[in-house]
């Protein structure tokens, strides 16, 4: 599937050692993704009913108005306040909850979502994990869980994204959050950019129950 949107240079938001600060200038200098969602995260909610979600890590905001467009009630958190910014000044803004605050000490009520959505954030594998084994406790019976984003093996199989091991998702790195999950799909998939193919994973899940 074509998406060539979803690469902003090689830095990956929170990054280690990359500040609010950074993403400020660099939001401040031009935007940085799309203005509509990742292909893939649009084919994989276009038939999920509408309910209570986050988007961590939102950037912009893009995927977080594409869902309130869709009738979610959706809240927006990133710790660039320039980055939301300009997802305030986007047609309909006011449907979303923009929230500057950094991911790992942002939290939902217990049992109080529907979706979580985790697009192109990267961490260390033990802060990853940490972050999305407590985000499994703020979805309710049946609600769900889709992270997307560039996958360790992109490094020397694909093209761009950030360029340290150590905060690129995979398949293995992912089993400790999919083992909460009923899974649907725990896999690498493929990307097509005008630079060529890029590699990223996805975990797309539910917390057991119904919804």
């Amino acid at each position: 599937m074509a998406d060539g949107d979803d690469d902003p240079g090689l830095l990956g938001c929170h990054t280690p050692g990359v500040r609010a600060e950074d993403w400020n200038r660099r939001y401040g200098e031009q935007a940085q993704w799309s203005s509509g969602p990742n292909e893939l995260v649009a084919e994989l909610l276009a038939d999920v009913p509408p309910g209570a979600a986050v988007d961590l890590a939102a950037g912009e905001g893009r995927h977080a108005l594409w869902l309130a467009a869709r009738g979610w009630a959706v809240t927006a958190v990133d710790f660039s306040a320039v980055g939301l910014d300009r997802g305030r000044a986007r047609p309909d803004a006011e449907q979303v909850s923009w929230v500057t605050a950094d991911v790992l000490t942002w939290s939902a009520a217990e049992r109080s979502l529907d979706l979580i959505l985790v697009a192109y954030l990267h961490l260390p594998e033990e802060q990853t994990t940490a972050l999305l084994t407590g985000a499994v406790g703020w979805l309710r019976p049946g609600g769900r869980l889709l992270l997307l984003g560039h996958d360790v093996e992109n490094l020397t199989a694909g093209v761009g994204g950030p360029q340290e091991p150590a905060i690129l998702h995979s398949v293995d790195r992912l089993a400790p959050v999919a083992r909460l999950l009923e899974v649907e799909r725990l896999e690498q998939v493929r990307r097509v950019t005008p630079e060529g193919t890029a590699l990223d994973t996805l975990l797309w899940g539910r917390r057991a129950g119904r919804r």
